[in-house]
């Protein structure tokens, strides 16, 4: 998908590339791809979000990472700078503004009062803004209080699949609160979820969605 200079490709669950000047990778994972990375976005350490193999698919020596604490004793294994990103923490980047905002579990429980994704792990989405344009991959979560701060955003990537995110019905809830121009479902196709939760979320949901 194009957005003005902007180019968004998804390759499958909740990996994206984002192409303008640079190139810049979210959560990569069963890529078909080979082109380096300037940067590359981990929100969370979970093996469909953090993929050493992918990884290794793209980086240089000139490939800066940004990551939670939680993904730092994998990623030792390159000689790479690797930016801490926990929630709350602001980087600008080769020209990119990068935000990290949390996100965590409400109502998705692996066992009793334990949530998928918890609160205090500190994984993340991220807030970037490129060339003006502001971009919110959620990262893997639920609907949080967090998430009537966020505003102005351009595009938002996010889950649809339920489980261990948002379903559809939850998802088009976080559009009302954030107000995005475009909403990308993501996190669906592999592991969990498939088409039809994308197809449910463009429906139910109160802004241009874009299944990519």
């Amino acid at each position: 998908m194009k957005f003005d200079n902007i180019e968004i490709q998804r390759s499958c669950h909740s990996s994206f590339k984002i192409k303008c000047d640079k190139i810049i990778y979210i959560d990569p994972f069963k890529i078909q791809d080979n082109e380096k990375a300037d940067l590359i976005l981990i929100t969370h350490e979970h093996f469909d979000h953090l993929s050493i193999e992918d990884i290794k698919k793209i980086i240089d020596d000139k490939t800066i990472i940004v990551a939670t604490n939680d993904c730092v004793s994998k990623l030792n294994k390159f000689s790479n700078i690797v930016k801490i990103a926990n929630p709350g923490v602001k980087l600008e980047i080769l020209g990119i503004k990068i935000e990290a905002v949390p996100a965590y579990n409400i109502n998705k429980f692996r066992a009793p009062n334990l949530p998928f994704h918890p609160k205090e792990d500190n994984k993340v989405g991220y807030i970037m803004e490129i060339d003006g344009k502001r971009i919110y991959h959620t990262g893997d979560t639920d609907i949080i209080p967090e998430m009537k701060n966020i505003k102005d955003i351009d595009i938002i990537l996010i889950p649809v699949s339920g489980t261990y995110v948002m379903t559809p019905e939850e998802a088009a809830k976080a559009i009302e609160i954030i107000k995005p121009k475009i909403a990308i479902p993501m996190h669906y196709g592999e592991i969990v979820g498939s088409i039809n939760d994308a197809d449910k979320f463009k429906e139910l949901a109160k802004t241009r969605v874009e299944i990519i």
